[in-house]
C-alpha cells in the first residue's frame, strides 16, 4: 500500500478566466477524516471532481494509490434509470450478491456425482474466506439499515419519478454501501433531516477509509472532521482539529495576514506616488521600479478579501388582508395520509418556517400553494393580492450555455426587478457575481453559486410571498439572506430539533419585527472550549401549527430565534487523539 491515497502534484485548474486550484501540492493520508470549507466558487467541488477523475487540471499531476478505489456523491448524482430504489442501491453490493450466488450454486453442483469435486471444494473454500472476512452474511440488514436511515423512498419506487433529494439520498446510501477507500462526498447532508445527518456522523466516524467532504453544515464539521482543509482563491490552507478549532487558528493567521497586509498597502502606497510623479522623475529611476509597482499592486489583487454583502430583497406589491387560509386540508398519496384534517391562517408580514422530517409533505404543501398540487379535501385559499416567488428544491429551469449574466438579464443592461428598474450587472452583483464571475456558465456553477443565481431569478420578479424551499442548501456560512420587506415568507427545512405533532391547528403572527426577517447568527470559534461534543441548537418558535397527523408529521413554525452552540458554549474539539499535520512539499492532508 502507497504512503498517500493520493496526492495534487503542482495542480492548476481554471474555468475561463477565473483559476480556483493554482499550483496547489497536497497529499492525503489513508483513513483521514477531512472537510473542505471555503466560500462558494472557490473550487471545492472541483477539488473533489479532480480527486475522483471526473475532470482533469490544466496543469499538474494526480497520483492514486492504484489498490485504492474512490467514490463520489455529486451535487447532481446519476443514477440508472428505469431501474428501482432497491434495484439502484443493490448495484453497490453486486459483486458481493455475486459471489454469494456463485457459492449456492456451488453447493448445489457438489451433489452431482460427476462434477469435479477437488475444484468445487477448492472454490467454495476462497468463496466462503471472502464472505467470510467481510461479513457478507449481513449484507441484506446493512442495506436496509442505510436506506431507513438515510429516509430512502420505497424501494419499489421508479427512480426516474424521485425528486432531486431523493435521488441524492438514493445515491449516497449507495456510495456507503460501496465502501470505497477514499469517499468524497459533496454535500453529504443536504435534503437529510437531523435523525438521518445524525447516523451519517456516526458511520462516517467509524469509517476505515478516507473521507473528504465538502459541505456547509459546521455542526457536520464539528462531529466529524479531524481537520480542515480551506480552499481559497486558488490555495489550500490546513488546519488540524474540526471546525471550531479551525475558527480559532484562522483567526490568528488573519491577524498575521493583516499585518501583511498592512506593510503591503504602505508599500504600494509609496510606489503608486512615484508611479503618479511627473514623467521627468521617472526617467531618472530605473525600470524595474515600474515592474516592482506591477507586482505589489498584482499581489495586492491577488490577497483582496472576499465581499459577503448581504441580499437586499426588493418589496413587492401591497398585501391585502387575506394572505392565505387553510380549512380541512387533506392530501395523500398512495393510500397514505400526509396532512389530514389541517386548518391554519397566514398572517401579514408572518415568517413561516415548515419543519420536519423527509418525505413527510413538506414540498407537497408548497406545491398545493402554488397550485401543482390540489387538495384531496378541504380548502386553500390564497389572497387575490397575493403574488408569489417561488424557488423549489430542483433549482431548475437554467440554461446551462449562457453565462450568469445572461441568465438574469437576458442581454439587457436595465432591468425591471419588481417595481423598480436598475441597473443589470449591479443586481446580478448583489447577489455576489463581480467582475469576470458574471461570465461564467451556468452549466459550471458551484450548487452554491446555482442557488444565488436562483435567487436572484426569484426576487427579480417582485412577488410579495415568498416560497423557500431548502433555500440555505449549498449555501457557504457567509452567504446571509436580509429580508427588507413586507411581505411574507415561508421555507421549509430538516430540522434539527426533533418536530413536534399533535394539537391544534392554529397558526399566531410571529414575535419578530414585521419588515425584517431574523438574522442567523454566525458561531466563533474563540473563547473558552466546551467540554463535550458539540449538538446541533434547538429551534424556538413564537407559533407553531400542528396538523394532527401520524408521527412524522410537519411542523409549521414561526422561528423568533435562531440559537447556535457560541450562545451557550464556543465549540471546541475534544476527545480526540493528538494529531499532527505536516506542512512540508508535498504537504500532507490529514492525521498522522
Amino acid at each position: 500500500m502507497a504512503d498517500y491515497i493520493l496526492s495534487l502534484r503542482n495542480v492548476r485548474k481554471a474555468h475561463g478566466d477565473k483559476v480556483v486550484l493554482d499550483n496547489v501540492t497536497l497529499s492525503f493520508l489513508h483513513g483521514a477524516k477531512i472537510g473542505v470549507v471555503g466560500p462558494n466558487g472557490m473550487g471545492k467541488s472541483s477539488l473533489l471532481k479532480l480527486m475522483a477523475g471526473l475532470d482533469h487540471p490544466n496543469n499538474g499531476d494526480i497520483v492514486r494509490d492504484q489498490d485504492a478505489t474512490v467514490g463520489m456523491l455529486q451535487q447532481e448524482p446519476p443514477l440508472t434509470e428505469g431501474k428501482t430504489v432497491l434495484e439502484n442501491v443493490e448495484e453497490a453490493v453486486g459483486e458481493i450478491k455475486s459471489k454469494m450466488k456463485r457459492l449456492e450454486d456451488a453447493y448445489m453442483e457438489m451433489g452431482d456425482p460427476d462434477a469435479d469435486q477437488d475444484a468445487l471444494m477448492a472454490e467454495t473454500g476462497e468463496l466462503q474466506t471472502y464472505l467470510d472476512n467481510i461479513n457478507a452474511w449481513d449484507i441484506d440488514s446493512k442495506l436496509e439499515q442505510a436506506m431507513d436511515a438515510l429516509r430512502c423512498p420505497p424501494g419499489d419506487a421508479i427512480v426516474d419519478n424521485l425528486s432531486g433529494g431523493e435521488r441524492r439520498r438514493v445515491a449516497l446510501c449507495k456510495l456507503l454501501l460501496q465502501e470505497p477507500d477514499l469517499l468524497l462526498l459533496d454535500e453529504p447532508t443536504n435534503h437529510l433531516d437531523a435523525e438521518s445527518v445524525q447516523w451519517l456522523e456516526g458511520h462516517l466516524k467509524t469509517y476505515k477509509g478516507a473521507v473528504l467532504a465538502v459541505t456547509h453544515d459546521r455542526y457536520f464539521l464539528d462531529n466529524v472532521a479531524e481537520w480542515i482543509a480551506e480552499v481559497d482563491r486558488g490555495s489550500i490552507h490546513g488546519y488540524e482539529g474540526n471546525y471550531s478549532t479551525y475558527l480559532e487558528t484562522k483567526k490568528e493567521r488573519l491577524k498575521v495576514e493583516g499585518l501583511k497586509d498592512a506593510k503591503r498597502a504602505r508599500m504600494l502606497e509609496k510606489e503608486l506616488e512615484w508611479v503618479r510623479s511627473n514623467a521627468k522623475a521617472r526617467q531618472t529611476k530605473s525600470k524595474s521600479r515600474l515592474a516592482r509597482y506591477e507586482e505589489l499592486a498584482a499581489e495586492a489583487d491577488k490577497a483582496r478579501k472576499i465581499d459577503t454583502a448581504d441580499i437586499n430583497i426588493p418589496p413587492g406589491p401591497r398585501l391585502g388582508d387575506v394572505v392565505m387560509e387553510a380549512k380541512g386540508l387533506t392530501k395523500g398519496f398512495e393510500g397514505r395520509t400526509l396532512w389530514d384534517d389541517i386548518s391554519f391562517s397566514l398572517p401579514r408580514a408572518g415568517i413561516v418556517g415548515v419543519v420536519g422530517p423527509n418525505g413527510v409533505g413538506k414540498t407537497t404543501l408548497f406545491r398545493m400553494i402554488t397550485g401543482s398540487e390540489t387538495p384531496d379535501a378541504g380548502e386553500l385559499n390564497v389572497g387575490q393580492t397575493v403574488k408569489i416567488s417561488y424557488v423549489d428544491q430542483s433549482r431548475g429551469g437554467i440554461d446551462p450555455n449562457k453565462n450568469v449574466w445572461e441568465v438574469v438579464s437576458d442581454g439587457l443592461d436595465f432591468i425591471k426587478v419588481a417595481n423598480f428598474e436598475m441597473n443589470s450587472r449591479a443586481y446580478v452583483a448583489s447577489f455576489g457575481f463581480k467582475g469576470p464571475d458574471q461570465q461564467k456558465k451556468a452549466g459550471v456553477l458551484s450548487g452554491g453559486e446555482r442557488n444565488r443565481l436562483n435567487l436572484a431569478l426569484t426576487l427579480k420578479q417582485g412577488g410579495n410571498m415568498l416560497l423557500l424551499d431548502e433555500p440555505t442548501n449549498d449555501l457557504d456560512v457567509e452567504d446571509a439572506l436580509l429580508a427588507r420587506r413586507t411581505g411574507c415568507s415561508t421555507s421549509r427545512a430538516a430540522p434539527w430539533s426533533p418536530p413536534t405533532t399533535g394539537g391544534s391547528s392554529t397558526a399566531s403572527p410571529p414575535t419578530s419585527s414585521p419588515g425584517k426577517a431574523p438574522r442567523r447568527r454566525r458561531a466563533s470559534g474563540s473563547g473558552s472550549r466546551a467540554t463535550s461534543s458539540p449538538t446541533r441548537p434547538t429551534r424556538s418558535s413564537a407559533s407553531v401549527l400542528r396538523p394532527p397527523v401520524p408521527t412524522a408529521s410537519p411542523t409549521v413554525a414561526s422561528p423568533a430565534t435562531d440559537q447556535t452552540p457560541a450562545d451557550s458554549a464556543r465549540l471546541s474539539r475534544t476527545d480526540a487523539p493528538s494529531r499532527r499535520v505536516v506542512t512540508e512539499t508535498p504537504r500532507r492532508v490529514g492525521a498522522l
